[in-house]
C-alpha cells in the first residue's frame, strides 16, 4: 500500500469504503477482485468519527489525544483492509485515505473522481460509527459514478452466473443498460434483461376489478425491450442476452434473479419515480435485500 493520503490521480480507479466489518471485508475483496480484473488501482477510504466512542465522557479528556488514537485505529484498519485486497491480487496497486467528515458526504465527492464506488451492505467502525448502514442508499442516489453494493453470499470461482440488468426504458435504465453489456463482456458470462413493463405489485394487475387483459399490450413491451437493446449486439457480440418480460412485480422478480446472478445492475430512478426521488424503490429495495452484489447507476445527465 502507498503512502497513506496519496489518491489516484486519474478517474480510472476502484474507491472501496472500509469500515472493519465482515460485509466490508467483503467488498474489499470483490472490489480488489473487479480493480485486477481490469488492470486499475483500488483505493480504500475510511471516516473516522470518534465522538460516539465514549472517549468524551473519560475524566481528563483531551481532545488532541483522542484524535491521535482514532487516527491511529483507522490506520490500522486501512491496513488490514489493504492486507485483505493483497490476498485477493498480490500485485494490485493500493492507496489508502482517510478523513473526519461525514462518510456518505464524501463518498460523493470521491464519486467525480472515481470508475466505481464499492461498499458493504451493512457494517460499524470499531469505533462505534454506523460507516455502512444507510450510507449505501444515500451514495448511491447523488454519486457521479456507478455504486455498487456488495450483498449475498461469496460467488462461485470461476463465476458462470450472468449479469441482470433492470430494463424500463427510462435515461437511468438505459445507462444501467451500456454497464451491465460492459460488466456481462468484461466477466465473460451472459447478460439478462429483464423488463417488467408495470410498477405494480406481483398479482396485483389479475385482482384488478377492471376489465384488462395485459396481452394486448406484450407485443409493445417486447418492441420496447428490444429498442433499449439496439446497437449492443454489434458492440458485444461475445455477450449473449436473454430476454425476460413480465407483467408486473419489477421488485419481486429482480429480487428472484439476484439468486441466480453474480451482478444485478439497476438505475437510481425509473420510469415511476418522482422527480426529486434520488433513488427509486425498486434501486432501493435490491439494495437491502439482493442476495448479489447490485449496481446503481444514475443517467449521464440528470
Amino acid at each position: 500500500m502507498k503512502p497513506l493520503g496519496e489518491a489516484p490521480r486519474d478517474h480510472n480507479h476502484v474507491t472501496v469504503g472500509a469500515d472493519g466489518s465482515p460485509a466490508s471485508e467483503r467488498a474489499v475483496r470483490w472490489a480488489a477482485a473487479t480493480a485486477a480484473g481490469r488492470k486499475i488501482p483500488l483505493h480504500l477510504v475510511h471516516a473516522v468519527d470518534f465522538a460516539p466512542s465514549g472517549w468524551t465522557k473519560l475524566p481528563f479528556f483531551r481532545p488532541s489525544q483522542v484524535f491521535e488514537w482514532s487516527e491511529a485505529e483507522a490506520q490500522a484498519l486501512l491496513k488490514e483492509a489493504a492486507e485483505t485486497a493483497e490476498a485477493v491480487a498480490p500485485d494490485l496497486e493500493i492507496t489508502a485515505e482517510l478523513a473526519l467528515t461525514g462518510s456518505a458526504k464524501w463518498l460523493v465527492e470521491l464519486s467525480r473522481t472515481s470508475r466505481m464506488i464499492v461498499l458493504g451492505a451493512t457494517g460499524s467502525t470499531k469505533m462505534g460509527e454506523a460507516f455502512l448502514g444507510s450510507t449505501p442508499v444515500s451514495v448511491a442516489g447523488h454519486a457521479e459514478c456507478p455504486v455498487v453494493v456488495v450483498r449475498g453470499p461469496e460467488g462461485p470461482v470461476p463465476d458462470e452466473r450472468p449479469v441482470v440488468v433492470g430494463v424500463d426504458g427510462s435515461p437511468a435504465s438505459r445507462q444501467a443498460v451500456d454497464l451491465a453489456f460492459e460488466e456481462a463482456s468484461w466477466r465473460r458470462v451472459d447478460l439478462v434483461a429483464v423488463h417488467v413493463w408495470s410498477d405494480l405489485k406481483v398479482g396485483e394487475i389479475d385482482e384488478s376489478p377492471l376489465d384488462f387483459d395485459p396481452r394486448a399490450f406484450e407485443e409493445y413491451e417486447h418492441s420496447l425491450l428490444s429498442e433499449c437493446l439496439a446497437g449492443y449486439g454489434e458492440r458485444y457480440p461475445d455477450v449473449t442476452v436473454h430476454r425476460k418480460v413480465y407483467v408486473d412485480g419489477p421488485r419481486a422478480h429482480l429480487q428472484s434473479w439476484s439468486e441466480k446472478a453474480q451482478l444485478v445492475v439497476v438505475g437510481t430512478r425509473g420510469r415511476g419515480g418522482f422527480k426529486g426521488m434520488v433513488l427509486g424503490s425498486t434501486g432501493n429495495a435490491l439494495m437491502r435485500e439482493a442476495r448479489c452484489p447490485v449496481m446503481v447507476v444514475r443517467p449521464l445527465t440528470s
